[in-house]
């Protein structure tokens, strides 16, 4: 497998799918948390958000078949 992804001609890298995935469900995630208040408790709210993010693209590119990882 080439690690591309056919869309309509134009070759997307595989990465780049998963990373738009990751991406919503962060935010997803994001957003139910400021509803519960989870913020209040955290001490650098940007430096969670990036490590929310790298280990929501880690568990998608870990669940994804078929794509290079």
């Amino acid at each position: 497998m080439s690690g591309e992804i056919d869309f309509y001609g134009v070759f997307v890298p595989g990465l780049l799918v998963l990373m738009l995935a990751a991406f919503v469900i962060t935010t997803c995630i994001r957003v139910v948390l400021t509803g519960l208040g989870f913020y209040r408790a955290v001490w650098h709210r940007s430096l969670f958000n990036l490590s929310l993010y790298v280990i929501v693209l880690g568990a998608v590119v870990a669940m994804a078949p078929g794509l290079p990882s």
